[in-house]
């Protein structure tokens, strides 16, 4: 009987810690034809989290800076070059890009949450069907009603899910062309910290993929 109530309750914290999992992946990126037959070198890249939430501005920036110096390229971060009162009025584009210009930078990385949503599913107790003879516990009424006494009152619940798509576009700093681009979804982050811990790696790792940058060195 402890077995039993011990495999129930083991169920349990299983389905709860599966209900609302973290993860982080990209679903999609685009590179332009003409990247692709002449390779660009990029060595510095401007870094702007396009967000009204400094912590989350800040974070995801020091976290891209990181990661772009390991496969070293030079990262200039938006949240240290533009000052608060830059933000204070719109800036114009002249005024925007010729700030950006005077780093020098061959690129400009932007990233954006361009939509998100949240959705609700029901997750079952712990009940589940286990065809006969894989359990013993079929042979007989009170055996089957024994086993199964201590997920009765363990009904099923419903979660919901928070899904957020990103964007990621990288420019050329002097054209403004757009030159690559990738979309990604996030369900469940816990936190920021969790958030930006993964989320680097998985866009330097797809831009690394796509021919824009160098792999790291072994």
């Amino acid at each position: 009987m402890k077995k039993q109530v011990f495999t129930s309750l083991l169920l349990a914290v299983i389905l709860s810690l599966s209900a609302c999992i973290t993860s982080t992946k990209i679903t999609g990126s685009w590179v332009d034809p003409t990247v692709k037959q002449q390779p660009k070198n990029i060595k510095s890249i401007f870094i702007a989290t396009l967000s009204r939430k400094i912590e989350f501005r800040t974070k995801l920036e020091n976290a891209l800076a990181a990661q772009t110096e390991l496969h070293h390229i030079k990262a200039v971060k938006s949240a240290d070059f533009f000052s608060p009162e830059f933000y204070q009025n719109k800036p114009t584009k002249e005024a925007l890009l010729s700030k950006i210009q005077q780093t020098d930078v061959d690129a400009i990385l932007t990233v954006s949450v361009i939509h998100k949503e949240s959705e609700s599913r029901y997750v079952r107790g712990t009940t589940g069907y286990y065809p006969y003879p894989a359990f013993g516990w079929y042979g007989s009424f009170y055996r089957y009603y024994n086993y199964w006494y201590p997920s009765f009152n363990d009904p099923g619940y419903y979660v919901t899910d928070k899904i957020y798509f990103l964007e990621t576009n990288l420019y050329d700093a002097k054209t403004e062309k757009l030159i690559w681009s990738a979309q990604s979804e996030t369900w469940n982050p816990s936190s920021v910290d969790s958030f930006v811990e993964k989320y680097p790696v998985l866009v330097l790792n797809q831009m690394t993929k796509d021919g824009l940058i160098s792999p790291l060195s072994p």
